[in-house]
């Protein structure tokens, strides 16, 4: 004798439209997932209390390292 399955109620909010989601599946076009993500060390993690501060900190370092790039008109010979 089977067994009858017991009926599911929906207990999704009539507010939530799932129809037009895409759902991506397994396979060799989604080798992008992921792109841009760049994992830190946990160590380096414990500095940094959120992704904001991370940023703000690579920005700093990239506007000293501009700052201070020898200019094109220095030679070998002015240092």
């Amino acid at each position: 004798m089977k067994k009858d399955k017991p009926a599911r109620t929906d207990e999704l909010r009539p507010e939530y439209d799932l129809k037009s989601l895409e759902v991506r599946r397994l396979g060799s076009h989604r080798k992008g997932f992921g792109d841009g993500v760049v994992r830190i060390e946990p160590d380096v993690a414990a500095i940094f209390p959120s992704a904001e501060s991370v940023n703000e900190a690579l920005r700093f370092l990239i506007r000293i390292t501009k700052s201070n790039e020898p200019t094109s008109q220095a030679t070998k010979g002015d240092v």
